[in-house]
C-alpha cells in the first residue's frame, strides 16, 4: 500500500484474513447522548471503526448509534474490550455477552483482552479462542501487551492475536515492541495518539504544523498512518472529528519522520491499572508491616 494512496476507507489486513480500517474512532468518556452524536458524526464523516471497551461504560451508547445511522452494520468494524477484573474463563464468556447485549449487536468485529492479567492470562485467552470459534468475534487480539506479555501469551496458545493496542506515538515511541508485533504479525493499534493535545506546543510539532499547513493533531495522525499503526483518536467534537480525519492529502517527508521518531520521551498518559492496584495492596501492606513493628519496637522499649 503506497502512502500517497491511503484514504479513510483504508485496510489492513489481519493474520487471519479479516480487514480492519486503518483509521477510527475511539469513544472512552463519549458518553450519553453527546457519545452517541459523536459517534453519529464521525460515521457521516467516514468513519466506520469504533473501538469501545465494557470499562468506557459507553457500549449502549455505542449500540444506539449503530441502529441509529444510516451504514449497514457489515461496513463497521466494532471493537470492544475485556476489562482487567472481568478476566478468566467463565467471567470472561460472561463479560462478553453482556457487551454484546449492551451494544444490540449480534457480533463483534474484534473483541480485545483490555490489560494483562497474568494469573489469568490461559483462561481469558482459552474464553476469546471459544467466542472467535462461535464466530461471535471475527477476531481476537490484545491491549497493553509488552513484548514479555505477547511471549507469555504464544507460549500457551497456538492462536497469535490479530492486534496489540496500546499507547504510541512521537512522545512515546515504542519501537521495539512494534517491530516484535509486525515481526509476529500482530497489527499495531494506537490510542491516544494525539497525547489529549498536551503536546501540540512542542518545537518540532509547531514547526512541521506550519511546514505542512496542518495542525498538530494531523501531524501526529499521519506519523502513526505512516507507520502503518492504527489509529483511533478521540473526539466529540464536530470540528475535530473532521480536522482528525483530514490527514489522507498530505505526506511527511522521510527525514521528518526520522525527526519525529527521535522526539521520544516516554510520555506515558495510561498506566496499568492492575498494575497500579498491586503496588497501592504493596504500599499498604508495607506500611501495616511498618506499624507492626513500630509496635513490637515500642513495647521492647518499654521493658
Amino acid at each position: 500500500m503506497k502512502l500517497l494512496e491511503i484514504n479513510i476507507n483504508s485496510k489492513i489486513t489481519l493474520n487471519n484474513g479479516v480487514e480492519m480500517p486503518l483509521f477510527g474512532l475511539g469513544t472512552y468518556a463519549l458518553r450519553g447522548e453527546p457519545g452517541i452524536q459523536a459517534v453519529l458524526w464521525a460515521l457521516e464523516i467516514g468513519y466506520r471503526l469504533i473501538d469501545t471497551a465494557s470499562f468506557y461504560d459507553n457500549e449502549t451508547e455505542i449500540g444506539k448509534a449503530i441502529k441509529r445511522c444510516d451504514v449497514p452494520r457489515e461496513e463497521l468494524f466494532i471493537t470492544t474490550k475485556v476489562w482487567y477484573t472481568e478476566q478468566g474463563y467463565e467471567n470472561t464468556l460472561k463479560a462478553f455477552n453482556r457487551s454484546l447485549n449492551r451494544l444490540d449487536i449480534e457480533y463483534v468485529d474484534l473483541y480485545l483482552v483490555h490489560w494483562p492479567v497474568a494469573e489469568l492470562r490461559n483462561q481469558t485467552w482459552k474464553a476469546l479462542e471459544e467466542i472467535a470459534r462461535e464466530g461471535n468475534a471475527h477476531a481476537i487480539g490484545v491491549s497493553n501487551h509488552t513484548i514479555r506479555d505477547l511471549e507469555e501469551l504464544l507460549n500457551i496458545s497456538e492462536t497469535i492475536p490479530t492486534v496489540n493496542q496500546f499507547e504510541t506515538s512521537p512522545f512515546l515511541y515504542q519501537k521495539q515492541l512494534i517491530e516484535y508485533c509486525k515481526n509476529k504479525r500482530i497489527a499495531v493499534e494506537a490510542y491516544s495518539p494525539i497525547r489529549k493535545g498536551l503536546k501540540f506546543s512542542n518545537k518540532l510539532i509547531q514547526e512541521l504544523s506550519n511546514f505542512y499547513n496542518k495542525t498538530p493533531a494531523q501531524i501526529f495522525i499521519r506519523w502513526g498512518l505512516q507507520h502503518q499503526i492504527i489509529q483511533i483518536p478521540k473526539s466529540g467534537n464536530k470540528d475535530h472529528l473532521y480536522e482528525n480525519a483530514n490527514v489522507f492529502d498530505f505526506e511527511l517527508k522521510s527525514e521528518d519522520m526520522l525527526r519525529l521518531d527521535d522526539i521520544n520521551e516516554n510520555y506515558r498518559i495510561i498506566d496499568d491499572p492492575h498494575l497500579q492496584k498491586k503496588r497501592k495492596e504493596a504500599e499498604l501492606a508495607e506500611l501495616e508491616l511498618k506499624s507492626i513493628l513500630s509496635e513490637k519496637m515500642q513495647k521492647e522499649l518499654k521493658k
